[in-house]
């Protein structure tokens, strides 16, 4: 079972993602990572992030391992992932790994931006999940600072506006819901609260969690 998860920037996809992972016990990939992994080595290399096919062949390079999840995570390496995952090249160079990862036995379950509709969209289940863009601001602001970076709230927001723009406009593999993928929008919505709607759902395609 395939169990795609796409959505905006701190609308709580993630975090989905991991728990219907667990409950289901399955693989879990968020392909944001790698997309920020290979920014972070554009960075270190000294790559011109907006040369598409540059950042491109760095792909065969990508070890996770090598980064503190910790500083993929910070806003530098985010704003930098948004230019770099623009890239057509980078896209496609990037697109076996995540496929392959989608199609292993068993299933498995994938949050990003282009899953449902790219990656796998064969997925038995497509979520789509997105908050009001000043909600989400106020939740990256605050794991921003958490992660002892100094930020403000508006540059936040300023920033997520703009990541926003360019994911959706992007040519290749733009940001947007599958077109049978269940939307939930998480803007007056808890962690727990969003778990039991992907579960209603799951349960209404007939895929609920039974283990012996």
């Amino acid at each position: 079972m395939i169990i795609a998860i796409d959505g905006t920037t701190s609308s709580g996809k993630g975090t989905l993602a991991r728990r219907l992972a667990e409950l289901y016990r399955l693989p879990h990939l968020d392909t944001g990572l790698l997309y920020r992994g290979l920014a972070a080595l554009a960075l270190r290399e000294g790559c011109d992030l907006t040369a598409a096919e540059s950042c491109a062949d760095l792909a065969p390079r990508l070890d996770l391992k090598e980064f503190a999840e910790r500083e993929l995570r910070g806003a530098r390496i985010g704003a930098a992932a948004s230019v770099v995952a623009s890239h057509g090249p980078v896209r496609r160079a990037l697109f076996a790994l995540q496929r392959d990862f989608a199609r292993r036995p068993g299933g498995a379950v994938l949050d990003g931006r282009d899953i449902g509709t790219v990656i796998a969209p064969e997925a038995e289940a497509k979520f789509w999940v997105d908050a009001d863009v000043t909600v989400r601001a106020g939740r990256r602001f605050r794991e921003l600072r958490a992660l002892g970076e100094p930020v403000t709230e508006e540059g936040v927001l300023a920033q997520l506006r703009e990541r926003d723009a360019r994911d959706a406009g992007r040519k290749d593999a733009p940001m947007k819901p599958a077109d049978d993928a269940f939307s939930v929008d998480t803007t007056h919505m808890d962690p727990d609260q969003v778990m039991g709607a992907a579960l209603s759902r799951l349960a209404a395609l007939g895929l609920s969690a039974q283990f012996p």
